[in-house]
């Protein structure tokens, strides 16, 4: 999966050369791998290297300041049938050489649940508990500034008169124009909750189901999300969180989508154990 995606991407513009073709030719789907039997070991997928002297939020056991995120590439061999996550923590101190290339499964159960390899930039944001969460008196409040907004932005508007077109391409080419001018919407769950895409640490969002208690099972301990696994960087709601340096690329899939994976409904987040990182980590999925 990711050789072929390699391959997609460097021969964006041109066309594949004939070694390119040929390697895309050999790669098939089907439901068996010739030559691998089913009880065979598959390397797990490599899926993200985190250092905690690079992310403030990442708190591993004590000493150890690397962690290593893997999964398997079928998304029923873990518990409840579901993706199965590894999390290692090691002393980068301790880390040796690094292999190259990276043991990759010959297979995998979908092309979803293979990362495309990239780099990291961390970026440390500001975000706020999920809306139904809160206090009944501060939702209100929120619903309260979120009017006054909307009510300030039609103000400001002001009365327009209709305005008449010679054909229907003048019209399109206004109406573009009036809205790449008009001011994008804030609101507390789009522009300030929950932050969008990858994330180390932060809130869960729970907009597919009512919030669940996701608790230690050894110790009963709250769990916080360590890692969120999304399906995008942002949506039309959530643009706000996107880096400066990628606002003028919003619509580019490699800025939208840069990592290629979709598990479960398009979200998934690993909770480990504030009182003790080596307890057994939890998965929920939205």
């Amino acid at each position: 999966m990711r050789l072929r995606r390699r391959i997609e991407v460097d021969a964006r513009g041109r066309e594949y050369t004939e070694d390119e073709q040929r390697l895309l030719d050999g790669m098939t789907r089907g439901e068996h791998a010739p030559g691998l039997h089913d009880d065979w070991p598959l390397p797990m997928l490599a899926v993200a290297q985190l250092f905690a002297g690079e992310v403030p939020d990442l708190v591993g056991p004590e000493g150890h300041d690397l962690l290593q995120v893997f999964w398997c590439p079928f998304e029923v061999h873990g518990a409840d049938s579901t993706i199965d996550v590894v999390l290692k923590w090691r002393r980068s101190a301790d880390v040796g050489a690094v292999l190259s290339p990276q043991p990759e499964p010959p297979v995998a159960g979908r092309a979803e649940c293979v990362p495309t390899m990239c780099v990291v930039h961390p970026e440390q944001i500001v975000e706020h508990e999920y809306l139904g969460l809160l206090d009944e008196p501060l939702q209100n409040e929120i619903s309260v500034w979120e009017e006054a907004l909307l009510d300030e932005e039609q103000d400001e508007d002001g009365p327009s008169s209709p305005a008449s077109y010679a054909t229907y391409e003048e019209y399109e080419a206004a109406m573009a124009t009036a809205r790449a001018g008009e001011p994008e919407e804030i609101d507390y769950m789009s522009d300030l909750s929950i932050a969008p895409g990858w994330k180390v640490g932060g809130f869960a969002s729970w907009h597919l189901t009512d919030p669940a208690p996701v608790d230690c099972q050894v110790c009963g301990t709250a769990m916080p999300p360590l890692l969120t696994v999304d399906k995008w960087e942002c949506d039309g709601a959530s643009r706000s969180w996107l880096p400066v340096e990628d606002r003028d690329a919003d619509n580019d899939p490699r800025v939208l989508d840069p990592v290629g994976v979709y598990l479960g409904r398009g979200l998934m987040r690993v909770h480990t154990c504030p009182t003790d990182p080596a307890h057994p980590h939890r998965l929920t999925f939205q």
